[in-house]
């Protein structure tokens, strides 16, 4: 895959916000997704210390050959020197570089791409999911394992249950409880899709364990389990 490049990475933080405000006027949160048969999961890990980032993208066929059972056709770990160190809020200039040169070396097509981490459920409006769908101009959506920003109700404890997340007067994503008793996951549109649409992607790839298939395999291959 290769990428039209969007801006530098070379900033200081405050730069890097700047950027971000700007940047998430260009997120589309409408639907732009087309037939998919391919769906790529990322995640990003770290190795000595922080000092080198590990990014994983595993792409698995749909639909899946049973419920929560999916083909793996392609996957790709890339590692390069860390960029930023961990600021709050900036998470996407740490990480995004990394997953764009695994991308690259994918030799296949994803039609949708499921992040670890936010889309617009951000202070701003540009978490990793949506920074990365700008990026690569593909449909996104993040699937955090812990909020961000934004208030919201307990769902239900059923499978499936999920509650708006909300940060002032907007919606910026939905609380799933992605297993029965529990902890919920934190969906969020990035890129191309609506909100209903990420959720509906985010419950249609769980599986058994609490993290939606594609994220799931992506967070083993980026922590190197398994």
């Amino acid at each position: 895959m290769s990428t039209s490049p969007l801006h530098d990475w070379n900033l200081a933080p405050q730069a890097a916000i700047e950027l971000q405000k700007r940047l998430a006027g260009r997120v589309e949160l409408e639907d732009r997704l087309g037939p998919v048969s391919r769906i790529a999961g990322v995640d990003i890990g770290f190795e000595e210390g922080g000092e080198i980032t590990r990014a994983a993208v595993v792409v698995l066929a749909w639909p899946p050959i049973a419920t929560g059972d999916f083909e793996v056709v392609e996957q790709v770990v890339h590692r390069e020197p860390t960029r930023m160190p961990y600021i709050p809020g900036l998470l996407s200039f740490r990480e995004v570089p990394a997953a764009l040169a695994a991308f690259a070396r994918l030799t296949t097509q994803p039609e949708l791409v499921m992040v670890d981490g936010q889309g617009i459920a951000h202070p701003r409006r540009l978490g990793v999911a949506s920074h990365l769908g700008l990026w690569l101009d593909l449909p996104t959506l993040g699937i955090a394992k812990s909020r961000l920003c934004g208030r919201h109700s307990e769902p239900g404890n059923e499978k499936g249950d999920w509650t708006p997340l909300k940060h002032g007067e907007d919606t910026i994503g939905a609380v799933l409880r992605s297993r029965t008793n529990v902890k919920p996951v934190f969906v969020s549109p990035g890129h191309r899709l609506s909100l209903p649409t990420a959720l509906d992607w985010a419950k249609a790839c769980l599986g058994h364990t609490k993290l939606p298939e594609p994220t799931r395999l992506a967070d083993r291959l980026a922590s190197q389990r398994g």
